[in-house]
């Protein structure tokens, strides 16, 4: 690390000189960086008593460093530099300032040194190497990123900590809530979906880069690592969103994820990740894919009642569940389109890519399996249930 030459000695007079004027370079200081530095205009970051203030302070301590001779204590600086970071300073406008402030200073010295014998271009020139060796600009703009290095991870621990009270119930008043849509950058009112994905090992992100996808197509979201899940909120709130979110998630999809159904209050989102996690158990036994809740009445009140969900299978899907498994999964798929075509055998045949008569064959042997007719709206009633049911449990 090279050394920081010292000041020239035969500036301390000049120096000495232009330290009783401290109260006047600092106002022209001042001055000249509201005219030529945009954010310095006006009072609405900085106030103009406190420019002064701060430009008379690096005028008093540049000047005396240049008196004793020596580098000196860059505190002064360094703390500009962490205020502004603190305020939203952009870096740039901050080093534009000190550059336009020490503009002013150095005419002021070059001016007195007009006036006065036995300076050399020797001096001039070691005085310029000080001045860049020694600048205040360098050490508030360390100061400053350093600054901003805090914020940021004082932000993402506080974003952190938010994110696990709204996953696990612990935000409940609604000034809690505001709280936490500021912090998350969400808004307090939804709808919202929740995503969860399974990780591809410990401490790894499922979706990397998630949240800055879903921030380019105006979608604000917050994510939290679990340990077996990356987990998100996302609000949901314009024309279309909820298929902006499917999108988002099938370009980069390389694991299993469940979508929750929408919902309106942030306090729900602990029952929707229940739901994000129970839409995932639909997506096992493939590598990938997205599991979306379904928001029918029957899905959701399997939800309800988690623990009567394999019972409810097993009652109603015995003999299907005893079948071979080719057999079985067969007719259960059936089934499934067979709902998905809202009762028509010709639609469901389209989805399977089989003749209708196929279909038809599948559905009568599902009726003797179960004994349930399917023109019988209760007994259809009974195996939406069931299928809805044995989504939730595939290993019963």
């Amino acid at each position: 690390m090279s050394r920081t030459p010292d000041a020239p000695a035969e500036i301390a007079p000049i120096a000495a000189s232009l330290l009783t004027r401290t109260e006047e370079l600092g106002a022209r200081m001042a001055r000249r960086i509201r005219s030529q530095v945009t954010y310095y205009r006006g009072d609405e970051h900085v106030s103009f008593e406190e420019l002064t203030a701060s430009c008379r302070r690096n005028c008093e301590q540049v000047l005396q460093q240049l008196v004793d001779g020596r580098g000196g204590d860059m505190a002064p600086a360094q703390e500009t530099g962490r205020e502004r970071a603190r305020q939203g300073t952009p870096l740039a406008e901050l080093l534009h300032a000190y550059r336009v402030g020490s503009e002013v200073l150095w005419s002021a010295i070059a001016a007195e040194a007009r006036s006065t014998e036995g300076l050399t271009t020797e001096t001039i020139m070691s005085l310029a190497a000080w001045w860049v060796n020694g600048g205040l600009a360098a050490s508030a703009s360390d100061a400053y990123r350093e600054e901003v290095s805090e914020l940021v991870l004082q932000r993402e621990r506080e974003r952190s900590a938010m994110v696990e009270a709204l996953f696990t119930g612990l935000l409940t008043d609604r000034t809690t809530l505001w709280e936490a849509g500021d912090v998350l950058g969400l808004p307090t009112g939804g709808p919202y979906v929740v995503v969860a994905a399974e990780v591809p090992g410990p401490g790894r992100e499922a979706l990397p880069g998630i949240e800055a996808r879903l921030r380019t197509e105006r979608l604000r979201s917050a994510w939290r690592l679990l340990p077996d899940l990356h987990v998100g909120v996302v609000a949901v709130q314009h024309p279309g969103a909820d298929e902006t979110v499917l999108h988002v998630l099938e370009r980069s999809l390389a694991v299993r994820v469940g979508v929750s159904p929408s919902y309106r209050d942030l306090r729900e989102t602990p029952r929707a990740l229940r739901l994000a996690r129970l839409a995932l158990t639909g997506a096992r036994g493939r590598p990938t894919g997205i599991a979306r809740f379904d928001n029918s009445p029957a899905a959701l009140l399997v939800a309800a009642a988690p623990d009567e969900a394999g019972r409810i299978a097993r009652a109603v899907l015995d003999g299907v569940l005893r079948l071979p498994a080719g057999e079985r999964d067969r007719l259960l798929e059936t089934l499934e389109c067979w709902f998905a075509a809202a009762g028509s055998a010709a639609a469901a045949a389209q989805l399977l890519y089989c003749h209708r008569n196929t279909v038809r064959y599948r559905l009568h042997r599902l009726e003797e399996l179960t004994g349930r007719s399917l023109r019988d709206p209760r007994a259809v009633a009974d195996l939406a249930v069931a299928l809805h049911a044995l989504r939730l449990t595939p290993g019963e």
